[in-house]
């Protein structure tokens, strides 16, 4: 089973601006959706699940709502509209993390990207259930499985190998700030013979990233050339004036999209609006989905 969709991701708010934040969020999607011609046309949100993280992120990261209370939320608002989650697995032991499993199905979810520890942790680090043991644990539980696939790291041809051994259905990939995908992708269907559905992952750059950074810190790993020239470009982005921001964003998807498109792969695409939902981002959404779009 295939999603063959357009993801919207939607953080959930801050836990003290409660419900009516959320609600409000929701509206927003619906405002900005409808303003750039992208009326019905957005088939989920993925909500991710946040933990907190080193120190040293940009913006400090506050306790939020849970992915379920978002998603109760937000569901009424947006008719049609079915949900995704990320589901840190790596420190929650295997029945704990059944029963949030079945809460997250029971209540709409219809793909969980299984996720470990961050970055400041080594592979394997945590109490609970790995990301990968996850992947077949939960296999007749949760239909859609997914994991995060970042195309620029050492060594992600055989660890997304190995991951779809276990069962994965479905790669969200990291935000896509260069075209090297088109590589990965390739030498993988060249190497292997899973062809799990990819969600190419696209983010809006705001002017506010060049003082903010979040979006570079986000991508960044030290050492690895390819992704000094994502970071680059992501400051080039941000640096721009608006409609040379859109055109610099749909190029890059054209080559995304011409590069992957006659692979095999089922393909969805994922948008994210790091700073939040605004009506800039829905316009540059709208101007790449005129060159392709999953549905």
């Amino acid at each position: 089973m295939t999603l063959n969709t357009i993801a919207l991701e939607l953080v959930p708010p801050n836990a003290d601006r409660g419900i009516d934040q959320a609600v409000a969020e929701a509206h927003k999607v619906l405002q900005c959706a409808s303003g750039a011609g992208l009326e019905g046309r957005i088939g989920h949100v993925m909500i991710p699940g946040m933990i907190a993280e080193e120190e040293d992120r940009p913006i400090e990261m506050k306790p939020k709502l849970d992915v379920l209370e978002f998603w109760s939320a937000i569901k009424p608002e947006l008719p049609g509209v079915r949900g995704l989650c990320t589901q840190v697995t790596a420190f929650m032991d295997e029945q704990p993390l059944r029963q949030r499993l079945t809460e997250l199905v029971d209540s709409g979810i219809e793909g969980i990207v299984f996720v470990g520890v961050p970055r400041t942790m080594q592979d394997g680090e945590g109490t609970g259930v790995a990301p990968t043991d996850a992947l077949s644990i939960y296999r007749e539980q949760v239909a859609n499985r997914g994991v995060i696939m970042i195309p620029t790291r050492e060594g992600e041809q055989g660890r997304f190998e190995f991951k779809c051994n276990r069962g994965a259905t479905f790669a969200l990939t990291q935000l896509l700030y260069s075209d090297a995908i088109v590589g990965f992708l390739t030498e993988f269907a060249k190497t292997s013979e899973h062809r799990p559905e990819i969600l190419l992952s696209f983010g809006f750059v705001p002017k506010v990233e060049t003082r903010v950074g979040l979006i570079n810190w986000l991508i960044q790993d030290p050492g690895n050339a390819v992704v000094a020239e994502e970071q680059a470009f992501v400051k080039s982005l941000a640096n721009a004036e608006r409609d040379q921001r859109c055109k610099l964003m749909v190029d890059l998807y054209k080559r995304v999209i011409d590069g992957v498109v006659d692979l095999g792969y089922p393909l969805s695409v994922h948008f994210e609006a790091t700073y939040g939902v605004n009506a800039a981002a829905f316009e540059t959404f709208a101007a790449m989905l005129e060159y392709w779009s999953p549905a």
